[in-house]
C-alpha cells in the first residue's frame, strides 16, 4: 500500500471513528445540557450587564462574573460542576462535527465548514475551562486572562500587527452573529416548532445574536485598539466591551438593550437545548 492510500485509509478510518462518537446518544445528551448550561451564563451576563446600566454594580460582565455568581448561589459548587461537564461535551461534540461535514460539496466549502464547527468548539471548551477554574479556586478573571494573552501576542515579531488582525477576525464574528440573527440563518440548527413557541424561538434568536454579535463586535475593536496602542491592558474583554458600551452617548441605554438580548439570547438557548438538531 502506497504512501497515499495509506492516508486516505487513515482518513477513512478517523471519519469512521468521529461519526461514531458524534452520534452517541449520552453525548447528545450532555450536548443538549452544554446548550442550556451556555444560556443560563449569558442569560446572568446579561443580568449583570444591565446591573451596571442602573448603577448597581454586579460584578464582571462576562462568563468569570456570571460564573462567581453561581458560585456564591446555595448549590452553586453542583452547578458549576455541571456547567464544566456540559460545555465540555458541548465543545468535544462540535469538534467532532467538524470530521462529520460532507465531501460532495467544494473542498473550500467544507473546510470552512469544519474550521467554523471547530472553532465553536474550542470557544465551549474553553469557557468550560474557565468554569473548571472557578470550581477548582473559586474565582477566574476573564478580563486579565485577554489582556495577558494580548501581551503575549505583542511581545512576538510583528505582535501589534498580528493583534490587530486577530481585531479584526473577532469583529468579524460579531458582524457574523448579526447577520445570523437578522437572516434567520440560526434556523438551520433547529428543528423549529409550530406555533407560538416556534414564534418565540425565532424571535429570541433574532434579538439573542443581534445582541451578542454587537458584544463581540467591540470586544474585536478593544483588541485592535490594544494592537495599534501596544498597549496589552485596552483588551479586557466582554466585561471590557459592555463597559465600553456604558461609556458612549445613551451608553446606559445601550447596554440595557445589550443586557436584555443577551438574556434573550440565554433563554433562546434553553430552546436550542431543546430543539437543536444533533
Amino acid at each position: 500500500m502506497n504512501t497515499r492510500s495509506s492516508a486516505e485509509a487513515g482518513a477513512r478510518s478517523a471519519g469512521r471513528a468521529a461519526r461514531k462518537a458524534g452520534n452517541n446518544p449520552h453525548l447528545k445528551t450532555l450536548a443538549r445540557v452544554g446548550y442550556a448550561v451556555n444560556g443560563l451564563l449569558h442569560g446572568l451576563i446579561g443580568a449583570i450587564a444591565i446591573s451596571l446600566a442602573v448603577g448597581s454594580g454586579g460584578g464582571s460582565a462576562d462568563q468569570s462574573g456570571a460564573l462567581g455568581q453561581v458560585a456564591k448561589s446555595p448549590g452553586g459548587i453542583f452547578v458549576i460542576w455541571t456547567i464544566v461537564v456540559g460545555l465540555v461535551a458541548l465543545g468535544l461534540f462540535q469538534v467532532l462535527q467538524a470530521f462529520l461535514e460532507p465531501n460532495n460539496e467544494s473542498s473550500k466549502k467544507v473546510w470552512a465548514e469544519r474550521l467554523k464547527e471547530a472553532g465553536k468548539g474550542v470557544a465551549y471548551l474553553f469557557v468550560a475551562g474557565t468554569a473548571l477554574t472557578v470550581a477548582l479556586q473559586g474565582s477566574a478573571n476573564s478580563s486579565q486572562s485577554s489582556s495577558s494573552a494580548s501581551a503575549s501576542v505583542l511581545a512576538l515579531p510583528g505582535g501589534p500587527v498580528l493583534l490587530m488582525l486577530a481585531g479584526l477576525a473577532v469583529l468579524a464574528i460579531g458582524g457574523y452573529f448579526v447577520y445570523k440573527g437578522v437572516a434567520k440563518k440560526f434556523t438551520e440548527d433547529l428543528a423549529v416548532p409550530a406555533g407560538t413557541i416556534g414564534k418565540a424561538t425565532v424571535g429570541l434568536g433574532i434579538a439573542g445574536y443581534v445582541a451578542k454579535g454587537i458584544a463581540v463586535g467591540v470586544v474585536g475593536i478593544l483588541v485592535i485598539v490594544a494592537g495599534f496602542t501596544v498597549d496589552p491592558s485596552q483588551s479586557t474583554g466582554l466585561d471590557g466591551a459592555l463597559h465600553s458600551l456604558a461609556a458612549l452617548p445613551f451608553g446606559m441605554v445601550i447596554l440595557v438593550l445589550v443586557g436584555l438580548g443577551l438574556i434573550a439570547y440565554g433563554v433562546y438557548c434553553l430552546f436550542r437545548a431543546r430543539f437543536a438538531r444533533l
